[in-house]
């Protein structure tokens, strides 16, 4: 006999939530690096029209690409992955700011 007869509904209760969490992080790992990859690609533009070196456009750009790959992969549950490539990205579009700053 069960001790808690409410033990399968609380198994299922807490799958489910486990599922909703992974469907969060899927959603926020791709829209984040969605997010990060447009702004990459509008700063890059940006630069690429101004007296910038030729540098800072492609570091933005090239963040902007990583950025992409981590919505990939967000979107494919490599979350984990995608943290890291949205961490790696915004720091190579950052060290091309550095450039662009004197």
């Amino acid at each position: 006999m069960n001790a808690h007869p409410d033990s399968d509904s609380d198994i299922q209760e807490e799958y489910d939530d486990q599922i909703l969490d992974a469907r969060r992080a899927r959603w926020t790992a791709s829209g984040t690096g969605a997010l990060l990859a447009l702004a990459g690609l509008a700063a890059a533009a940006l630069r690429l029209s101004g007296t910038a070196p030729a540098l800072v456009p492609a570091a933005y750009a090239f963040g902007a690409v990583v950025c992409a790959l981590a919505a990939v992969l967000g979107s494919r549950g490599r979350t984990r992955r995608a943290l890291w490539l949205l961490i790696a990205g915004v720091m190579v579009m950052a060290w091309g700011d550095q450039f662009d700053r004197g």
